[in-house]
C-alpha cells in the first residue's frame, strides 16, 4: 500500500517494510512517588508522505514492545502484510523488518519481533526463609517476566486467567539511601530512579501489559510510548508506580500513533515531583555512554548501560496487529532493553534524557516465544519527543509535518518513489500541496532530504517527522536520469486519522 505523509494510502503498493523494534536525572529525588506497573500509524506523505507497503527493507525492522499481561502473556506474531487498498493509515509493517532484509524468521536470520519469554531455571531446593524467597522470585519471574512493553510488541489477552493486574518484581533498596559520586552510573541511577515509573495498562477487554514512563513536569505529566498505553487509552485503567512503591491512577492526555509518543497525567499527583532533565539529542555523538531505565519483563527499576551505536537510524515499527505504524530517525544503543523498557528514558552519562526507548531488533521467534535484547535497541530522540509532548499537552492531538505526496514503502528502489496515485485513486501529488508547488510529480525518486541520504519511503518519513510544519527543507530527486534539488516548505496534518 502507499502511505502518504498526510495519512493516505495507495492501492497498488507492496507490503510496507518493517523496521527494528525494541530509557534523565531529577535535581531532587521526590519523596513520595508511586510504584511501577504496539497500533496503525498515520500514513506519511512527503509532506505528508503516503506509504505503500514494501516487500522487505534493508534497514532493521523495529518492533515496539507490548505491555506485559498479568498472566504469562503470549506475544502474537505479526500479521501478514495488507494490501494498500484495505490497510489503514499508516500501513502495517512488513513481515520482515526493513533492517532485517533477507533474514526473516524462516530464513534463519534475525527477525523483528517481541522478545521471547523469560526462561526460568529451577529454584534451588533450600529450607527456611531463604528457600521461600527464592521460590517467590522464580514464581514472579514466570508470572510477570514473560511480557513487557518494549517497542510495538503486541501481547495477547490473559487467556482466561483469573489473576488481575500485572505482576512485577521491584528492586529492593531505597535509591535515596545510595551514596555514590554524581558522575558514576550508580549516582545517576540513584537520582533518576525516583522520577521513573512503571506503567500498568489494563484494557476493558482484559488485554494489557507493563511499560515504563518518566516524570515530564511538576504538574504530574508522564511521558511514555503510545503502544504502552494504547490498550487502555479508551476504556481501561492506567496506573503509575514509582520506585518507592507508591501507585497512582493516571489518564491519557494525548497520544500520537505515528510518533509512538503518549502523555499521561497522574490524577492525584504527589507533592515534590522532580521532572527528569531533558538533554539535546542533536548533540549526541556515536560512542557516548548511555543509561537505560525500565521494567524489562516486569522487573521494575532495572538499570542497564551501553553506548550510542548509531544516529539517525531509520526505523519503522508496528504493533504486530496491522493497527498502526510509527516512523523515527532513531538513536541506536547497545544498552540492554527488553519488553517492559518501552517508554522509559535513555539517559546520557550526565543523567539527562536523550531519548525514549521504543523498539528492539530481536532474533527469530518460535511459536509464541521471541528472544530478547541482542544489543540493538532504538530510542525516539528527545528533541522530537519533546515537541510532540508539548503539542499533546496543549491540544490533545498530534501535528505531523508533510510534503503532500504519496510515496511507496518499497525498500528496493534506491529512494522514496512518488506513487502513481494516492489512496482511493486520488492524486499522488495533489494540487497546491508543498510537493506540487516545488514541482515534484509522480514517478520522481527522492534520494536526499537535506544532507541525509534517503533509501526508502520509511526513511523519508522518519526524516520529515524530525521537523515542524513550516520548516523549509531541500529535497534531491531523480527524474528521467537527471538529478535536481528543490526547496519545500513543509505542510501539516493534524491528528492520526
Amino acid at each position: 500500500m502507499s502511505t502518504e505523509n498526510e495519512g493516505n494510502e495507495g492501492t497498488a503498493a507492496e507490503a510496507a517494510p518493517s523496521v527494528p523494534s525494541a530509557p534523565p536525572v531529577p535535581a531532587d529525588a521526590p519523596q513520595g512517588l508511586p510504584e511501577s506497573a504496539p497500533a496503525a500509524p498515520p500514513q506519511p506523505d512527503a509532506t505528508a508522505t503516503q506509504q505503500q507497503p514494501a516487500s522487505s527493507a534493508q534497514d532493521p525492522a523495529t518492533a515496539p514492545m507490548a505491555p506485559v499481561p498479568a498472566a504469562a502473556p503470549q506475544y502474537a506474531p505479526p500479521p501478514a502484510p495488507q494490501s494498500a487498498a484495505d490497510a489503514g493509515w499508516p500501513p502495517p509493517p512488513p513481515a520482515v523488518p526493513a533492517y532485517a532484509h533477507g533474514h526473516g524468521a524462516q530464513g534463519g536470520g534475525p527477525a523483528w519481533g517481541p522478545p521471547g519469554q523469560l526462561q526460568t531455571p529451577d529454584a534451588p531446593r533450600k529450607r527456611g526463609a531463604g528457600g521461600l524467597v527464592a521460590a517467590v522470585v522464580v514464581a514472579a519471574l514466570v508470572a510477570g517476566g514473560v511480557g513487557g512493553a518494549l517497542g510495538f510488541w503486541a501481547a495477547d489477552s490473559n487467556n482466561g486467567s483469573d489473576s488481575a493486574g500485572s505482576t512485577t518484581v521491584s528492586a529492593s533498596g531505597t535509591p535515596q539511601d545510595l551514596k555514590r559520586d554524581p558522575g558514576t552510573v550508580a549516582g545517576v541511577a540513584a537520582k533518576a530512579l525516583p522520577s521513573v515509573v512503571t506503567i500498568d495498562a489494563q484494557g476493558g477487554d482484559g488485554e494489557g501489559g507493563t511499560g515504563t514512563g518518566f516524570v515530564y513536569d511538576k504538574e504530574g505529566h508522564i511521558l511514555t510510548n503510545n503502544h504502552v498505553v494504547a490498550s487502555a487509552a479508551d476504556s481501561g485503567q492506567l496506573t503509575a508506580t514509582f520506585s518507592n512503591g507508591k501507585k497512582y491512577d493516571a489518564e491519557v492526555v494525548g497520544r500520537a500513533q505515528g510518533y509512538d509518543v503518549a502523555v499521561l497525567k497522574l490524577k492525584n499527583p504527589p507533592q515534590g515531583l522532580t521532572p527528569l532533565p531533558l538533554g539535546n539529542s542533536d548533540q549526541v555523538a556515536v560512542g557516548d555512554s548511555t543509561i537505560a531505565i525500565g521494567a524489562p519483563f516486569g522487573l521494575s527499576n532495572t538499570v542497564t548501560t551501553g553506548i550510542i551505536s548509531a544516529k539517525n537510524r531509520p526505523v519503522a515499527s508496528g504493533d504486530g496487529s496491522g493497527g498502526s505504524n510509527s516512523y523515527m530517525s532513531a538513536l541506536q544503543t547497545d544498552a540492554s532493553i527488553n519488553p517492559g523498557n518501552s517508554g522509559g528514558p535513555l539517559l546520557s552519562s550526565g543523567g539527562a534524557v536523550i531519548g525514549i526507548n521504543s523498539a528492539i531488533q530481536s532474533t527469530g521467534s518460535t511459536g509464541q516465544s521471541q528472544a530478547g535484547s541482542i544489543g540493538l535497541g532504538f530510542a525516539i530522540p528527545i528533541n522530537q519527543a519533546k515537541n510532540v509532548a508539548q503539542q499533546l499537552i496543549k491540544t490533545g492531538q498530534p501535528v505531523y509535518p508533510v510534503i503532500g505526496a504519496t510515496v511507496t514503502m518499497d525498500d528496493k528502489t534506491g529512494g522514496a518513489v512518488i506513487s502513481d496515485q494516492g489512496a482511493g485513486g486520488t492524486e499522488a501529488v495533489p494540487k497546491d500541496s508543498p510537493a506540487a508547488r516545488a514541482g515534484l510529480r509522480a514517478g520522481d525518486v527522492i534520494t536526499k532530504f537535506n544532507d541525509t541520504v534517503v533509501d526508502s519511503g520509511p526513511t523519508l518519513i522518519g526524516e520529515i517527522w524530525t521537523h515542524k510544519p513550516g520548516d523549509k527543507v531541500k529535497l534531491t530527486y531523480k527524474r528521467d536520469g537527471k538529478t535536481s534539488t528543490v526547496e519545500v516548505t513543509l505542510g501539516e496534518r493534524k491528528g492520526d486519522s
